[in-house]
């Protein structure tokens, strides 16, 4: 009966030290996975080219719309070239869409720089967007009171 609880009680002395190191290594694989979304995050402010018009999806969010425009503005955008999106005018390609997200509560802002802009048929409330293709730059916290 000795040897039995001997046996388990070093088993269970390994099985502590491969998942110390299990740990470990995850821990780890966490670190420079969020050290490279931190990177990527940098991506702001220097990258953007103020001459460039930001089109501002608020999502029905009317009330959002200065705390989103200061926002964008203390992150390198020019507050002479942001214009309310709407379904008709449409941005060109490296032109800038800034999306409150999530709809309906936001949090943040999404940047996206428009890749190409396509003719489509306007459809509801997406209209001429739907025409727009683009890619995801970065985001911006929307400071809540």
């Amino acid at each position: 009966m000795t040897n039995d609880t001997e046996n388990g009680h070093v088993e269970t002395e390994k099985l502590k030290r491969i998942l110390f190191k299990m740990g470990g290594r995850i821990l780890m694989i966490s670190i420079i996975a969020l050290s490279g979304l931190a990177l990527r995050q940098q991506k702001t402010n220097a990258d953007i080219d103020p001459q460039k018009n930001v089109y501002l999806f608020l999502h029905a969010n009317i009330e959002l719309e200065e705390k989103s425009i200061n926002a964008l503005v203390a992150n390198g955008f020019s507050k002479e070239k942001i214009i309310i999106a709407t379904p008709h005018n449409v941005g060109k390609v490296g032109d800038y869409m800034a999306m409150l997200w999530l709809p309906p509560t936001p949090d943040h802002i999404k940047i996206q720089q428009i890749t190409g802009v396509v003719d489509v048929k306007p459809e509801g409330l997406i209209g001429y967007w739907k025409g727009v293709s683009k890619k995801e730059l970065y985001t911006i916290p929307l400071e809540l009171d």
